[in-house]
């Protein structure tokens, strides 16, 4: 009987440690805005930097019962581009695309990277590299850069919504 109750505390204990383990992880969203000025060059790379983002980080992370000390890794879970002017375009007008992350004091790194489809609509999901970047996220600011080569000519200006999500994994109040 005594080994049935240590059997069942021992699970009751696991389970609970899982339950409180995903407490710590949480989504953080950043959006931003780009602009893919007309008669950009075809086949000719090109930037854009999407302004600095703030992170407010410590208030995230304390909303979500964690301070930056108790991060363990912070991953790009999702980064997708929307065009919202002109109306009727969409992304064919890219061959390809590569996602760049900065912030003070940090190497500049690729988080993402996509070639893109002739037949792309309004909406590209960008392919995301599987990187730690807690770093990154745990500073005050970071700006992404999209390095792009066109495929043709545009002939207006090309404004894009630049949404990613970052995935957080903490340790709730350092268990």
């Amino acid at each position: 009987m005594r080994n049935i109750f240590l059997f069942l505390t021992l699970l009751f204990t696991i389970s609970s440690c899982d339950k409180v383990d995903e407490l710590t992880k949480f989504d953080l969203e950043y959006n931003s805005k780009v602009v893919v000025p007309g008669a950009t060059g075809i086949n000719l790379p090109f930037n854009m930097l999407t302004p600095d983002m703030e992170t407010n980080s410590e208030s995230q992370f304390e909303v979500n019962d964690t301070r930056k000390d108790l991060i363990e890794e912070i991953r790009l879970t999702k980064l997708q581009m929307v065009i919202t002017a002109p109306t009727n375009a969409d992304f064919s007008f890219l061959k390809t695309i590569e996602v760049f992350i900065s912030a003070e004091g940090l190497d500049e790194i690729k988080i993402a990277e996509k070639d893109v489809d002739e037949n792309a609509g309004s909406t590209l999901d960008v392919d995301v590299l599987d990187i730690d970047l807690k770093e990154y996220i745990k500073k005050d600011e970071f700006n992404l850069r999209l390095n792009t080569v066109t495929d043709e000519v545009i002939n207006e200006d090309h404004e894009i919504d630049v949404n990613s999500t970052f995935f957080v994994d903490a340790k709730i109040f350092g268990i």
